[in-house]
């Protein structure tokens, strides 16, 4: 039994406590299908989100099967289903395949025999079975609000909570929704709470559940209500709450619910003896001599961090090919970036002249400097520009590559991390994924551009390149991602990461050096100065000599740059992980 008493649920408005679930009281038994309908604004997702743990009470208790949830922690993750109003479910992947990988995040099967059972089984419950093929993003609003179920029945829980599910179908599909809700709810002892704000098919459910300003108005049988209401059909109810504060709404139902209440127990003893309702054995449910003693029902178990890990990964690669457009840019930038570079390149490759040791007239030795110095002028400005080039088109690709990875899809990380996923097997395969990306843009502009325009480097100094280009797509990726798991929407991280490159040219003194002062406020924030200024230190005595004959800005030391992009590396990776820890449910 599910039971809550006096709860609420507070937020603090205009220096104000103001209860948004005030002093909600119900008892809800297994096996019971209950809607919870009412004005907008009323309450009825907040008190859906408060049952679920999401909203934390602020006063009051809720009771599962006699243990307070609010003493003894929430549930546990296999027990309670959630299926919100939004799409939790991604476009590319088929029906069977976003079935699979829920199964595979929440419940740790013995084997693939029992993987396929746990989804075969799903699919028929949920009437998907003959479209299990199709790819979520050709599936009809109705169908992806069955998916939407059949993701959350993997894990068989006794307790599943609705929001909205029924929302914006046409009334054949809603009826078809609501049908199936019912059907769910007659299985295993199981309670189905579905918040909605259509009055119609309420003969379905088995009580309803009406709030008026976080408060309880009416909570019992459907046929009963428009009687406790004064009016002839249910869509008047919603005008006749207007007519009374909430608080006298609150005290009529107290005074009522007693014989409300029994007649949902009638309602209920009907239901048992006609065979309708078939509900579990106790646990503690004493055996007969000469019987035998019902199979011990499995705890679910949710799967391990390598196997949410593997799973994740798996599916993060899956999406990412099938997605043309996202393949398509990644190629192009792979492609047209190096060749932007090696459009800079031939004066990076003129020599630069070595001043005579033979005597000669002073207006010849004039020419000669004039020329040495007009040499190094040229060389040592492109070396530098290319060298700084490169390391802000990988900004660029940074960038690309993590700043929409967790916030572009928030909602539906929160809800599998409701559902039992690690935040930590989520994270690293991030990491390993966009690790991946990093790889291959990085060895590939490093290599390409190497061809068209050599890196003038002492020995080592080639690989020291690479190791900054790496770096600085490392640091600003993890950078990106961390600021991607900070924020609440894509947009917001897409914005902040273009601002955050757009500043790296301009702020690292490469072009024009910043003044004293400001240089030592921004520099350690600048990824792109310690890339920059590393691979430059690493160049051959007389083109690193070039480079410092036309820029201001003083340079740091191999080691210096390496410790400094790993700080920002790991300042990336640590934030990433407090995004992802964090609870953000909208």
């Amino acid at each position: 039994m599910l039971e809550l008493q006096e709860v609420c649920f507070t937020i603090q408005k205009d220096g104000e406590a103001v209860n948004l679930v005030d002093k909600v009281s119900l008892k809800i038994p297994r096996g019971h299908f209950m809607a919870i309908v009412g004005p907008s604004g009323c309450g009825k997702t907040t008190l859906l989100k408060t049952i679920a743990g999401l909203n934390p009470e602020s006063d009051g208790a809720l009771f599962w099967d006699g243990r307070n949830l609010s003493e003894e922690g929430d549930l546990d993750p296999s027990e309670i289903g959630y299926v919100p109003q939004f799409s939790i479910a991604y476009d590319p992947l088929t029906v069977d395949e976003s079935v699979e990988a829920s199964t595979r995040l929440r419940v740790k099967t013995r084997d693939l025999e029992d993987l396929d059972q746990r989804i075969d089984r799903v699919l028929e419950e949920t009437g998907l079975a003959a479209i299990a093929d199709r790819q979520v993003k050709v599936l009809s609003g109705g169908q992806k609000r069955r998916l939407g179920l059949a993701m959350e029945l993997v894990s068989d829980p006794k307790l599943l909570l609705c929001d909205e599910v029924t929302s914006g179908l046409d009334p054949r599909s809603e009826r078809e929704i609501v049908r199936l809700l019912h059907d769910l709810s007659r299985r295993e002892g199981r309670i189905v709470l579905s918040v909605t704000h259509s009055l119609a098919h309420l003969e379905l459910y088995d009580s309803i559940l009406v709030l008026h300003e976080g408060r309880v108005a009416y909570h019992g049988p459907p046929d009963q209500m428009t009687h406790y209401f004064s009016v002839h059909d249910t869509e008047e109810v919603y005008p006749k709450l207007a007519t009374q504060t909430s608080e006298r709404w609150q005290g009529s139902w107290m005074k009522h619910r007693e014989s409300y209440y029994s007649k949902l127990e009638k309602n209920r003893n009907k239901l048992l003896e006609s065979g309708g309702l078939h509900l579990p054995a106790p646990a503690e449910a004493e055996v007969a001599e000469g019987e035998d003693a019902p199979p011990a029902v499995e705890k679910i178990r949710t799967p391990g961090f390598f196997a949410q890990f593997t799973t994740l990964l798996s599916r993060r690669w899956r999406i990412f090919f099938r997605d043309r457009g996202q393949v398509f840019l990644q190629l192009a930038i792979l492609l047209c970036f190096p060749v932007l570079v090696t459009l800079f390149s031939e004066n990076a490759k003129g020599q630069i002249a070595n001043l005579s040791d033979t005597k000669q007239g002073e207006r010849e030795e004039v020419q000669e400097q004039t020329t040495v110095k007009q040499d190094q002028i040229k060389v040592g400005s492109s070396v530098s520009g290319i060298i700084m080039i490169q390391v802000i088109l990988l900004s660029l690709m940074a960038s690309n590559n993590s700043a929409r990875e967790i916030a572009g899809e928030r909602q539906i990380f929160e809800k599998e991390k409701f559902g039992g996923l690690r935040p930590s097997a989520y994270l690293a395969s991030k990491v390993c994924f966009l690790a991946c990306l990093v790889l291959a843009q990085s060895l590939w502009m490093a290599v390409f551009v190497n061809i068209f325009a050599p890196f003038r480097g002492g020995p080592g100094g080639f690989e020291s390149h690479v190791l900054f280009l790496l770096m600085i797509n490392g640091g600003m990726t993890a950078i990106c991602l961390g600021i991607s798991s900070l924020m609440r929407t894509a947009e917001q991280a897409s914005l902040l990461s273009i601002y955050l490159v757009g500043f790296q040219l301009p702020l690292s003194g490469a072009v024009l050096a910043l003044p004293e002062a400001v240089a030592a406020f921004t520099r350690p924030f600048i990824s792109a100065y310690w890339a920059w200024s590393g691979s430059v230190s690493m160049l051959e005595p007389k083109v690193l000599y070039a480079v410092k004959a036309v820029i201001d800005t003083s340079l740091s030391a191999r080691e210096t740059c390496i410790y400094v992009l790993t700080f920002h590396v790991a300042v990336g990776l640590i934030a990433a992980w407090i995004g992802a820890r964090r609870h953000q449910w909208d």
